[in-house]
C-alpha cells in the first residue's frame, strides 16, 4: 500500500525535505513537479530531510504537463484552501495521490477547474489565518489516508 504526495512546483526547501521524511515515515512515494524555488541538492533541503533523503521513494518532473500525462489514469486528491469538501470527507484508496501546490498561492486555478470535484481543504477555526504551513497539511492528510486504510 502506498500513498503518492505530489508537490506541484514547491518554493520552500525546508518544507520540502519534511514533507520528504513525512513521505519516508509513512511509506509514501514522493513526486516533485519543476520548476522548484530551490535547488534539489541544497544542503538545507537535505537537513531537512535529515540523513534519509537517500532512502526515498521519488520522481521528478520537468512540469506538470509531464505529471499529468504520466498519471491520467490515476485517482487524484486536490487540496486547497478553496476547496469546498473537508479532507474528511475525501475518499482514500491505495495509490491515491494527493497534490499540493506552491506555498505562495496553491494550485492553479486551472488545475483547480479541471478536478472541482476532488478538491478539499482542511478546516480553519480562525479567520486570521488564510492557510496552514505545506509541511502541515501534508502530514494531515496522509495521516487521514493511512487511517481510512488501516
Amino acid at each position: 500500500m502506498a500513498l503518492h504526495i505530489v508537490l506541484i512546483e514547491p518554493e520552500i526547501h525546508t518544507n520540502t525535505g519534511n514533507i520528504g521524511r513525512l513521505a519516508l515515515a509513512t511509506g509514501c512515494n514522493l513526486h516533485l513537479v519543476k520548476p522548484y524555488g530551490f535547488e534539489i541538492t541544497d544542503k538545507r533541503l537535505k537537513r531537512a530531510g535529515l540523513d534519509y533523503w537517500q532512502h526515498l521513494n521519488i520522481r521528478e518532473y520537468e512540469n506538470q504537463k509531464e505529471f499529468f500525462e504520466s498519471h491520467k489514469e490515476e485517482k487524484m486528491l486536490l487540496f486547497s484552501s478553496h476547496g469546498s469538501k473537508n479532507h474528511w470527507d475525501a475518499v482514500y484508496t491505495e495509490n491515491t495521490f494527493l497534490l499540493f501546490g506552491k506555498e505562495s498561492s496553491g494550485l492553479s486555478n486551472d488545475i483547480l477547474e479541471r478536478n472541482t470535484r476532488n478538491v478539499f481543504k482542511i478546516p480553519l477555526y480562525s479567520t486570521h489565518v488564510r492557510s496552514l504551513n505545506l509541511a502541515n497539511a501534508v502530514a494531515i492528510t496522509v495521516y487521514e489516508g493511512l487511517r481510512q486504510l488501516h
